[in-house]
């Protein structure tokens, strides 16, 4: 059988995107907000919006950046399954599947860190990431955005 899958638009640059998805999760455990909205990944440096009630402190800017590293630093495997759409949302959030979503999803595991629905591209492992930095960031209107970087 064939699997059909959503097409996608462009090719991230895996590490970048592996990082993506450790930088939400971790955004998701520290402050219990959404991943980010609106995300714009490059092979040099990218950046994530997320919505919060306040500025991180400088204390907790400190605080993901470390405990990014400290994920990557695990070395976890990146695997991928393919579900269907109920199975899937039974473990994932869906709400930014856009409407024509393929009744196959692919799920994106870090380890026991992350999972999500993702048609991106990934490592293989965290230890193919190297070190994460943020670089910049600013808070406007309830959104934070976060630019950072891979050394």
């Amino acid at each position: 059988m064939e699997l059909e899958l959503n097409g996608h638009n462009k090719q991230e640059y895996p590490p970048m995107h592996t990082t993506e998805h450790i930088l939400n999760q971790t955004m998701v455990r520290m402050f219990g907000c959404a991943r980010s909205k609106n995300t714009h990944i490059e092979r040099k440096k990218s950046k994530a919006d997320y919505f919060l009630s306040q500025s991180p402190t400088p204390e907790q800017v400190q605080t993901i950046e470390a405990g990014v590293n400290e994920i990557i630093g695990r070395h976890l495997p990146v695997s991928e399954e393919f579900l269907p759409v109920s199975a899937a949302a039974e473990i994932v959030d869906l709400s930014k599947l856009p409407d024509n979503v393929s009744e196959t999803l692919r799920i994106v595991r870090v380890g026991d860190y992350d999972v999500c629905a993702c048609i991106g591209s990934h490592v293989g492992n965290t230890s193919e990431i190297g070190r994460f930095e943020i670089i910049s960031h600013d808070f406007s209107d309830g959104r934070w955005r976060v630019r950072f970087k891979l050394w």
